[in-house]
């Protein structure tokens, strides 16, 4: 296990088992959530949307095939590379840390299931903030599709053994120094493999104070993948819209 808890991502996002584990992901979900926001913002057709965290690429795949100019950056080489694969002359991936500008304009830029509050330093969560300031044209919205901390919180499962693809996933959760962490503890190729996920448990109000000192105005916010009103106690996702 990579000790090292400023650098935990690099590892464990690279590995093959970080995909085994979360392969069943909801595809079609994820895609209506696309359909939807993008008609929400009104994105103008050919327009740029910027994919920040984009792992192998689903969303900025799916996005493309509506008619967008689709860049998916993300800090993982082995995801990219799995992402060029679909490349085309509107679909591009590039390595890049999302604490540092792309350097482009973009008419959305959008951070989605939870790729945000993994560093350990406050003034990355606000660099992000301020990079995606930095990228957004004139007209440009940024969107943070986070979990809700507080309901996450609430209904943590302490533990539970997930199977996918013959690998047993042991998975341990609880709240730490304002994380909420997973210990994820498996078998596979004969070795015994230990990682973490730790994510800050950011709540509204923590968002709005990030806003605040970046500079950015928010726009909306939703509680769940069908833009309907957050509940604090309730919604399952924070979904907020920026310029």
């Amino acid at each position: 296990m990579n000790k090292n808890t400023t650098t935990w991502f690099t590892s464990w996002f690279d590995t093959p088992f970080y995909h085994i584990l979360y392969k069943d992901r909801d595809d079609t979900e994820a895609q209506h959530f696309m359909d939807t926001l993008t008609g929400y913002l009104n994105i103008p057709e050919n327009g740029k949307i910027l994919d920040l965290a984009c792992g192998r690429g689903r969303h900025a795949v799916y996005l493309n095939s509506l008619g967008f100019d689709v860049t998916g950056a993300d800090l993982s080489e082995n995801s990219i590379d799995y992402a060029k694969q679909f490349e085309n002359d509107t679909l591009h991936f590039e390595v890049h840390d999302m604490c540092k500008p792309f350097n482009k304009p973009f008419d959305a830029i959008f951070n989605l299931f939870t790729s945000f509050g993994y560093f350990d330093k406050d003034e990355d969560n606000l660099n992000t903030i301020k990079a995606i300031k930095a990228d957004l044209n004139d007209f440009g919205f940024g969107v943070i599709d986070f979990m809700n901390s507080e309901f996450i919180i609430d209904n943590l499962v302490p533990e539970e053994v997930k199977t996918v693809d013959g690998i047993d996933f042991n998975l341990k959760r609880y709240v730490k120094d304002g994380y909420i962490v997973k210990d994820i503890n498996f078998t596979a190729e004969d070795k015994n493999h230990n990682f973490q996920e730790r994510v800050k448990a950011f709540t509204l109000a923590d968002f709005e104070a990030l806003f605040e000192q970046a500079g950015v105005y928010l726009l909306d916010v939703f509680g769940d993948y069908k833009l309907r009103k957050f509940n604090k106690k309730t919604s399952e996702r924070l979904v907020m819209i920026f310029k």
